[in-house]
């Protein structure tokens, strides 16, 4: 079923081999008349390359204030070419409504809503061929005619809108494509409409980021995705965001027809940064990059710089950790003393079913990296913060387990296309698919079965603004979860008061005397740091089971080690001080009604902590993981709902989680 989506990759390997497009300038920026703009004009920033003292609030009274805000900032419609193609018709505005709590169309016709509105959200289609499938799939356009069009004409008339068409669709997905890099390098298309086409779709998602702008209510970022790869398939994507508000945003985004390397697309981010335009690029889906993302060297094959580090940190301080294809924390054969770090795996290539090489694919092994450089050459590319996010290709974040309706439209859109139970209909076996055989039964050969439900990115801000969001960004004081709105506070310092812990006045009190994650704490001779960690459950889901802090750290060979620590235990159990791990507390989940254990678990679990093996002599960083109760995996849910067993090769439950920025110990 999938393996014609391969072809996307090798026509934009192809794309990105020919004449690129011209530039755009710096200076040509949208201006979108009559819309709603709700913030201030932006003003130039005056960038200081080593500090981010614009976005550093150490106030601590205000510091004190922030409130953790959830959101997704990986959002496609109907003007990315992947999402049109396979069935997706809702628009950036259906998109901002969705977040907002109301129900709009899946693909497949059936209704899709949130549980509860989102704080913030971001559509980010992708900048290569922006709104170009929609156009030629539209009767009466100059595109519709073309040769090159002929794969993709009509594909969403209301008659060919269900899943009997997901085999011209696949064929189309690659086709069209392919196509039209051709027609374009024949010349039989016009750069110059192909080029109109993009800004056009580019003003309409800007004008809906700014119609649905609601200053303390809720937010939306202007953003696209930047979608890059390796000659191998490799993945390289990243997302763009801008901060401000719209009254100066480039008419067009840089994308693939300009250049396959993200250090163009840094550089064209710094231009703008001198022009007052801020951004930043937030890296996914690093775990099918094929060690890539995180590699030791750059796009040119030469070994990293001082200079290389400080232009990729500018630009990159996020990371998204997880999202529906999968979670890039670690890897079982990284981590191989971490019994969680099999969550969520997709061991492939994206789109493809091909396995994509851990090392350098993984956050992880990334920052362990990192501070391997910074410990031998004094600087440091890998020192980001985290997010999660959806990837949905269907404008419609589906991040419940329970409420998973997928990502990729017609595709995925039924539990049979998802691999997640057997296929019966007798039309769809004798179809020309893929399948395989599990327990007897027959099932779509797919790797959407190692999808999981989507991630969240989650922020500590001053108010529901897109600046305060955006410093909060920049200064990495976010974090992740894998679907629940689960919170987490982080800090770190010296001699902090323990007694403290349930005062009122904690919190103001940790922003005057520590720092919070994301940030840096310098060492002071021999004193031990201590670390102070609170995880609060989401009350839609599971209680608390544990919470973790990961530790990377440079042992006096110079090289890079881990461990994970238990810190604080649900159910008044405590880490053992030999393996630091809490004893299980036996929460259970009934598989034939995904019902779990109520009783057992955490609301929240809040605890001061020092390091047992702390060295002040080794470079160092933590970040906290705190995991809830197991519950029913998403396509455990769909076994449920259609009488079936699950499949005995899956998952059956996981444990959601959240995951802290880190911070770094500096010797």
């Amino acid at each position: 079923m999938y393996k014609n989506i391969s072809l996307i990759f090798i026509s934009i390997f192809i794309f990105s081999c020919s004449e690129p497009v011209e530039e755009i300038e710096s200076d040509s920026f949208l201006n979108i008349a009559g819309a709603r703009v709700g913030l201030a004009s932006q003003q130039p920033i005056d960038w200081d390359f080593q500090a981010l003292d614009p976005y550093m609030n150490m106030d601590p009274a205000l510091s004190a204030s922030r409130i953790p805000l959830f959101g997704d900032l990986h959002v496609h419609t109907t003007y990315s070419f992947d999402a049109y193609i396979f069935g997706t018709l809702a628009t950036p505005d259906d998109a901002y409504e969705f977040a907002k709590g109301k129900s709009i169309k899946h693909p497949a016709g059936f209704d899709v809503s949130l549980d509860r509105p989102l704080d913030f959200y971001g559509v980010t289609d992708h900048g290569t061929f922006l709104g170009h499938v929609e156009e030629a799939a539209t009767p009466g356009t100059v595109y519709y005619d073309a040769p090159s069009s002929a794969p993709v004409n009509d594909i969403n008339s209301p008659e060919n809108l269900n899943t009997s068409t997901i085999p011209r669709r696949t064929e189309a997905f690659g086709g069209f494509l392919i196509n039209t890099v051709t027609a374009l390098r024949e010349q039989k298309l016009d750069i110059r409409y192909v080029d109109s086409i993009s800004r056009r779709a580019w003003a309409d998602t800007v004008g809906a980021a700014q119609r649905h702008n609601d200053p303390g209510n809720f937010t939306t970022f202007i953003g696209y995705e930047y979608t890059a790869s390796t000659p191998d398939m490799g993945n390289l994507h990243r997302n763009v965001i801008f901060r401000g508000d719209g009254n100066r945003i480039p008419s067009v985004p840089y994308s693939r027809a300009n250049s396959n390397d993200p250090e163009g697309l840094w550089q064209w981010m710094d231009r703008l940064r001198e022009d007052g335009i801020e951004s930043l690029a937030i890296p996914h889906n690093s775990n099918g990059s094929d060690g890539f993302m995180f590699g030791l060297k750059d796009s040119f094959g030469k070994p990293f710089t001082k200079e290389y580090a400080e232009l990729r940190m500018r630009n990159e301080p996020i990371v998204e950790i997880t999202q529906v294809k999968g979670t890039s924390d670690t890897h079982p054969a990284l981590s191989t003393n971490d019994e969680w770090a099999d969550f969520e795996i997709m061991p492939y290539k994206v789109a493809t079913q091909s396995f994509s090489e851990p090392k350098g694919s993984y956050v992880r092994d990334a920052l362990l990296e990192g501070i391997k450089m910074e410990q031998k050459d004094g600087f440091n590319p890998y020192k980001f913060g985290l997010i999660g996010s959806s990837d949905t290709h269907t404008a419609a974040s589906s991040q419940e387990e329970d409420n998973f309706f997928s990502k990729i439209g017609l595709l995925d859109s039924s539990a049979a296309l998802r691999g997640s139970i057997p296929v019966t209909d007798p039309a769809m076996l004798a179809s020309d698919q893929s399948f395989e055989e599990v327990d007897g039964n027959k099932y779509m050969n797919s790797s959407a079965i190692t999808w999981g439900a989507a991630g969240l990115a989650g922020v500590w801000a001053e108010e529901n603004t897109r600046n305060s969001i955006y410093d909060a960004f920049r200064r990495k004081e976010s974090f992740a979860t894998s679907g629940p709105r689960m919170t987490v506070r982080f800090f770190a310092g010296y001699d902090l008061d323990t007694s403290k812990i349930n005062d009122n006045d904690l919190v103001e009190y940790l922003y005057s005397n520590a720092k919070t994650m994301g940030a840096d704490l310098d060492g002071i001779g021999k004193q031990i740091p201590s670390f102070f960690v609170w995880a609060v459950r989401d009350t839609f889901t599971a209680p608390l089971q544990r919470v973790q802090i990961i530790k990377g750290y440079v042992d006096e060979n110079g090289n890079p080690q881990e461990q994970v620590f238990d810190v604080a235990c649900s159910d008044g159990g405590a880490p053992d001080p030999n393996t630091y791990r809490c004893p299980d507390n036996n929460a259970k989940v009934d598989i034939s009604t995904c019902a779990f254990s109520q009783d057992i678990g955490a609301a929240e679990l809040k605890t001061f902590w020092n390091d047992p093996t702390f060295k002040p002599e080794e470079r160092a960083f933590y970040y906290v993981r705190a995991l809830e109760n197991p519950t029913c995996r998403w396509s455990t849910w769909d076994a449920v709902r259609n009488n079936v067993e699950p499949r005995s090769d899956m998952p059956k439950t996981i444990q959601e989680r959240v995951w802290s920025s880190p911070i770094h110990y500096i010797p």
